[in-house]
């Protein structure tokens, strides 16, 4: 008898945050790294610093707002998706076409992005702060503290700073990351040489992560940046020519690690 299985969109929101929990000293890392203004240490120098100066609990600086934006971002990309997937599947008694996953993923990963974004500001500036001197630093006790606070200093309006490159990043991450798994997934088990298995599931998800960190790298860096900033850039535009004078390799800092972080989280299968 065959196996029917049902999608259970809320564990990509609960897997997300999951992997939030063990990815995140690299997150901060890659923040560290992206908002440097000239590229002065790599990846490990600037673990090491962060460790020496702070300890190994600053690694995990800003977690509660990690976890919030899993919780907002991501739960809501993959609400969307999957379920209007699986609405349109079981109307069309076939799986949908690739253009199809790649368009619903890129309209979920955007209403995510913006959904997520003031979540995802506090969580950059908890994360930097940890190399800014005492005097400079914002120290938000934790990310509700750091939404309300942000609120009432700077305006409703710059708890969405960034919102344009949060919510293009979350389309391009979910064209990787949701439509790219699906699809990887459907030509693997197309072969006849794997089942629907761990195995598959890992493969689907490396192939899928390595296609959301190329498309989504250079947003992300710009995001990180605007988001981070006071008034260092005026607007989108000078935030990437900025970027853009420190070279072509500024926009694809610590892509190792985005390529961990960007693995999808599985919560169906189809």
């Amino acid at each position: 008898m065959t196996e029917n299985r049902i999608s259970r969109w809320y564990f990509g929101g609960l897997s997300s945050s999951a992997a939030a929990c063990l990815t995140h000293p690299l997150d901060l890392i890659k923040v560290h790294l992206q908002t440097q203004q000239e590229v002065r240490v790599r990846m490990i120098g600037m673990t090491v610093n962060v460790v020496r100066r702070e300890g190994y609990l600053a690694l995990y600086s800003g977690l509660s707002a990690s976890l919030c934006r899993q919780m907002t971002y991501s739960l809501s990309r993959f609400g969307i998706y999957e379920t209007v997937r699986d609405k349109v599947n079981r109307k069309n008694k076939g799986l949908m076409p690739f253009y199809q996953k790649v368009l619903l993923g890129a309209f979920g990963g955007f209403a995510g992005g913006f959904i997520g974004t003031p979540a995802d500001l506090v969580n950059v500036r908890m994360q930097n702060d940890v190399k800014l001197p005492v005097k400079l630093r914002r120290n938000y006790a934790h990310v509700f503290d750091g939404l309300l606070r942000v609120w009432k200093e700077e305006g409703i309006r710059k708890l969405f700073s960034g919102a344009t490159m949060a919510s293009t990043r979350g389309a391009l991450v979910s064209v990787g990351q949701l439509s790219c798994y699906d699809q990887s997934k459907q030509l693997v088990l197309a072969t006849g040489y794997l089942t629907d298995n761990i195995l598959t599931h890992f493969l689907a998800s490396v192939i899928a992560g390595g296609c959301a960190t190329i498309l989504c790298q250079p947003l992300d860096v710009v995001k990180t940046r605007l988001m981070n900033s006071k008034v260092e850039y005026r607007s989108v535009f000078h935030c990437l020519t900025e970027t853009a004078k420190l070279g072509p390799k500024a926009f694809y800092k610590l892509s190792a690690s985005s390529l961990t972080q960007s693995s999808p989280s599985c919560s169906s299968s189809s």
